[in-house]
């Protein structure tokens, strides 16, 4: 089967729902995803979204973010996120998300390594919100359609030229054309052990790129976030202890009670100073201790984390929370410009599987959804301003492309082997950046 787009989208996480909603109506858009729509990490996101509190604010933000990248950050791009920040939460308060309130502007938290509180956020559910928000706008745009279940097995090029995408769906295979493709397929979460990120995202957007020497960067900064939720399972989700917490003054301590990091830090440091206090200990978690806020104040700001908790037993307004660091967050990923392009003509990548070069080594706390919206409403304007000039497809045109016949899955070995010695530097010395 055979199928001729305008736009290619692959994901459905905040940067591809929203480069979607930022290119031209009279464009004919598919956006897939290999799993259900809402199965992205975007929708698990809880603490909030960073965003410069006014142009006062623009030089302390650019710094907090490149403080915290180990100074490994492009100075453009961390410019080109904080300068273009406001514009962004702003439009996507247009399209229907809601931030929590306070005194009639926004309420604005505080994160670790942030000099002052600007990250907006929806109680502990920001993603969620964020994720429900846009997709409901894109109800309104008669020119986009969504496939779920659908996986990327390659694109297809002619000459260093994207064309489309291979893609699975049920037993059929279906070769989509485009003018434009936009990679939004998220990180690499699923191939750890333990991690935050979905299990389904395992590096394909990274694979694809391997695979076809599309340039990629920065693949060994791998992000540990300090507080998940301590289990004894493996190779599954674990749940995220937002930083928000810590924001909000709940303090990390030992099994004796006594803290032992500034929680405030950035996260590659708290992260370590929490495995070493593992290994003293000998146990493999340590504990989050919120509860002396009092509960109406814990339920009301704190409600998602709340609930999966009692869930699992542990009731935070009177309890300490025992977590332990586990991988959340990719800072590496396929190169690209101020515009998101790839080194590959009419190839864009947006959101976590791209690196910008905002993050550096380490990426800064809520950084990460608004890179997600800042850089894929960038690949739009640029789609917009440029599809034009690009001739129209037709059978006839791409005959003979290859579309690459003997992958019926993704080869996956590739992108495994890539990170194969990175895992197990990490596992022995955590975060070493």
């Amino acid at each position: 089967m055979d199928i001729i787009v305008d736009v290619l989208i692959v994901g459905t996480g905040a940067a591809g729902l929203y480069s979607a909603l930022n290119l031209s109506d009279n464009l004919n858009i598919l956006l897939i995803t290999k799993d259900s729509v809402d199965k992205c990490n975007t929708s698990l996101a809880q603490g909030g979204i960073s965003v410069a509190r006014d142009e006062k604010d623009y030089d302390l933000f650019v710094q907090d973010t490149l403080k915290a990248g180990k100074y490994k950050n492009s100075v453009e791009a961390v410019k080109t996120l904080v300068y273009e920040s406001i514009d962004n939460i702003n439009e996507v308060i247009d399209y229907g998300t809601t931030f929590d309130k306070e005194n009639g502007g926004l309420r604005y938290t505080k994160e670790g390594a942030h000099s002052i509180n600007r990250i907006v956020h929806n109680k502990d559910e920001t993603g969620k919100e964020l994720f429900e928000s846009l997709l409901e706008a894109l109800k309104n745009k008669k020119n986009v359609r969504i496939f779920e279940n659908t996986t990327l097995i390659d694109i297809i090029i002619n000459n260093n030229v994207c064309c489309g995408g291979v893609v699975t769906k049920g037993e059929e295979r279906i070769n989509i054309y485009s003018k434009e493709t936009i990679l939004a397929t998220g990180g690499i979460g699923g191939l750890f052990k333990n991690s935050t990120s979905r299990r389904s995202l395992t590096g394909d957007g990274i694979a694809i790129a391997l695979r076809h020497n599309i340039k990629t960067s920065d693949l060994d900064y791998v992000q540990f976030h300090p507080t998940a939720l301590y289990d004894d399972k493996v190779n599954c989700e674990k749940f995220l202890i937002s930083e928000s917490l810590r924001g909000e003054g709940a303090k990390l301590v030992n099994e004796n009670g006594k803290r032992f990091v500034d929680e405030l830090l950035p996260r590659d440091i708290v992260a370590r100073a929490v495995y070493d206090e593992e290994e003293k200990s000998s146990k493999p978690y340590v504990y989050l201790d919120i509860s002396f806020k009092g509960k109406d104040y814990i339920t009301n700001r704190f409600p998602g984390i709340y609930k999966k908790c009692l869930e699992s037993g542990i009731d935070i307004t009177k309890q300490k929370i025992p977590v332990t660091p586990v991988q959340h967050y990719h800072m590496g990923g396929i190169a690209v410009d101020l515009s998101s392009r790839t080194s590959m003509d009419h190839l864009f990548a947006c959101g976590e599987v791209s690196c910008t070069g905002v993050h550096g080594a380490n990426r800064l706390a809520s950084n990460s959804l608004l890179e997600a919206l800042v850089f894929s409403r960038r690949a739009s304007k640029c789609i917009n301003e440029s599809i034009g000039e690009i001739a129209s497809l037709s059978l006839k045109d791409i005959k003979g492309m290859e579309t690459f016949e003997n992958y019926s899955v993704i080869n996956k070995t590739i992108v495994i082997d890539e990170f194969k010695k990175m895992r197990e530097a990490i596992r022995n010395e955590l975060v070493n950046y």
